[in-house]
């Protein structure tokens, strides 16, 4: 009998044991379980975002001939580099500022595509936080460039009307064509973009306004409690609030909503995965300081015959300093926008574009003008958020056009045909408006 109990005992103990051992495996897995459905959840609220993985740039090692080659002769657009030394030239020989100007302006377009460049290749090496700050700085430096130059010589309304053209640009001739093209290119279906992240944008570009519109109501009701020096004042701290605004915005979009502003989707991260290479950036840290340097200084100096020959080029093609000022001048600064936002939009990327033209009215908005008002305080000039009339108006019903296209969170081409439509109307009221305050010019 007890050589019989000793296998039956045998095979209960071994029973035990595999049974022990499946209910550990089953904590094990439901643990496993638990720690995936953790991070699945970090994931969806940011915390642990896929999108944002830690990759380290590798720097390439090249030579001066290779990233000359690179930065230089990669681009079609350098083909117009040359024009900028014959403005200088024409500028000296003939004296023409017709002529100074067309060239210069033709000058700076490549210049300013070629900053966007280096800005992005030195945001590869510095993270988004540093990343964003650089493209707030260097984004729009073209008109930053053009509009100290200009506040330098006294030509405060130049100044004004640089900025607000540039923000009109932007808003509608960028946007537009971003929504026009993507449209063409998926005309079968409506593209999509974050209707929160539009909604914010939105709200920052009325926030703009209010700066903007303030200043003019209280000048055009003459309900100053000091005349002429009241407005002043209220520009100048409207502008330092609205650049607090813009810094923290800042650090919303790039800290604490980082991950909103990443797309979730399967297919978003397939893409991303195999575009990983693309983000490799093409030359090293130091040549993209000294690009942007060297990048910089040039356009300082084109800038500086630009401002120059204004009145002269207004004068000898019998257009308004109005219309140079604010349809001209933002074209070719917003080159590399226009090009960034129709690239993204074709690859059915709605958000980058919006991030780069809505984006860019904001930097220019928020940042830029304010700014501006700041330096002209520092240089002693009476910079103001007083746009006037006519130009704060067109502001106002811009900024609500865009908002209501943007509210729906999907586009197609007709609604970046309106855009543009909008823009020529835009276009053609400055071509016709005599500007009753030139003597700030």
């Amino acid at each position: 009998m007890s050589c019989c109990k000793v296998p039956v005992l045998i095979e209960a103990q071994v029973e035990m044991v595999s049974a022990n051992e499946l209910e550990n495996k089953s904590l094990f897995r439901q643990e496993e379980d638990a720690t995936q459905t953790k991070e699945a959840s970090l994931m969806e609220q940011g915390s642990l975002s896929t999108s944002f993985p830690q990759h380290t740039p590798k720097a390439p090692k090249n030579s001066v001939l290779n990233s000359i080659k690179i930065v230089i002769f990669c681009n079609k657009l350098n083909l117009l580099l040359p024009f900028g030394p014959l403005a200088i030239l024409v500028h000296y020989m003939i004296d023409s500022k017709g002529w100074v100007f067309l060239l210069t302006l033709v000058g700076i377009t490549p210049l300013a595509e070629r900053l966007g460049y280096a800005t992005e290749q030195l945001a590869c090496y510095t993270g988004p936080t540093v990343g964003g700050l650089l493209n707030a700085t260097f984004g729009n430096v073209t008109e930053l460039i053009i509009s100290i130059f200009a506040l330098k010589n006294g030509m405060i309304r130049v100044v004004q009307l640089t900025l607000l053209g540039s923000i009109l640009s932007n808003m509608l001739l960028v946007l537009g064509c971003a929504f026009f093209c993507g449209g063409l290119v998926f005309y079968q279906k409506d593209q999509v973009f974050d209707k929160g992240i539009a909604t914010v944008n939105s709200g920052l570009l009325l926030m703009a306004v209010m700066g903007i519109l303030f200043p003019a109501v209280l000048h055009y009701t003459h309900s100053e409690v000091h005349a002429g020096s009241s407005e002043l004042a209220l520009s100048r701290f409207s502008s330092c609030i609205m650049l607090i605004a813009y810094a923290a915005y800042l650090f919303y979009q790039l800290k604490s909503q980082s991950s909103s502003y990443s797309p979730l989707d399967e297919e978003s991260n397939q893409n991303e995965e195999t575009s990983a290479e693309d983000e490799d950036p093409e030359i090293s840290k130091w040549e993209a300081i000294i690009w942007l340097s060297i990048l910089t200084a040039w356009v300082s100096l084109l800038s500086g015959y630009l401002v120059d020959a204004i009145e002269g080029a207004s004068v000898s093609w019998n257009i308004p300093i109005a219309f140079i000022s604010t349809i001209l001048l933002p074209i070719v600064g917003n080159a590399a926008e226009h090009a960034g936002a129709i690239m993204f939009a074709m690859k059915d990327k709605l958000d980058l574009s919006l991030g780069v033209a809505i984006g860019s009215s904001i930097q220019i908005s928020m940042f830029a003008v304010p700014f501006c008002v700041v330096i002209g305080w520092m240089m002693g000039q009476e910079m103001d958020l007083n746009f006037q009339l006519f130009e704060t108006a067109m502001l106002f019903i811009t900024v609500i056009v865009v908002a209501f296209f943007l509210q729906e969170g999907s586009s197609n081409y007709f609604k970046g045909l309106m855009l543009i439509l909008c823009y020529l109307i835009v276009a053609a009221s400055f071509f016709v408006h005599e500007d009753p305050h030139q003597d700030g010019i």
